[in-house]
């Protein structure tokens, strides 16, 4: 984890520099600085189209029923675009445009869920009853009126 965090925050930058530097040293700064605008301008538009259809994507999933898991990567997947987009420099703009195309997006999302489906999902499951072992609590047909100052009512059985 330290060794990824160095990466990204001595490595990331001072390869950003160099790139900027090279192309600048190319093309000339007004020019340089009007492509980083340029590429920005035209990756948050893609950002937000590819959003949108994300949207889409996951409200037509939703309605028909299903977990919509591909379709919470993806919206992630253009949240970190968006990300980068932020980020000033050419290597972080390319990649949040690479993230951002369908293709590249679908290779991303799939290694994302294979990652997970490896590891066993995000999160565990544990289902049970509201009377399990040494536990008191409602069962399924007791209402409780949350605005009364009265105690629950004693059962038999629950203490």
């Amino acid at each position: 984890m330290v060794l990824l965090l160095a990466l990204v925050f001595l490595v990331v930058p001072i390869a950003e520099l160099y790139v900027i530097v090279q192309v600048a040293g190319g093309i000339g700064v007004p020019q340089t600085i009007l492509l980083l605008i340029a590429i920005s301008v035209i990756g948050a538009w893609l950002a937000r189209v590819a959003g949108v259809g994300v949207l889409r994507r996951l409200q037509r999933t939703i309605r028909a029923g299903k977990v919509p898991s591909a379709e919470v990567v993806d919206g992630g997947l253009v949240l970190l675009a968006g990300a980068l987009m932020i980020t000033p420099g050419f290597l972080s703009d390319v990649l949040a445009i690479a993230l951002l195309l369908p293709p590249t997006q679908a290779l991303a999302r799939n290694a994302l869920l294979r990652r997970v489906r490896a590891r066993g999902g995000l999160f565990g499951v544990v289902a049970s009853g509201a009377q399990g072992p040494g536990r008191r609590g409602a069962t399924s047909g007791d209402v409780w009126d949350v605005e009364g100052w009265e105690d629950p009512p004693d059962r038999p059985g629950l203490r």
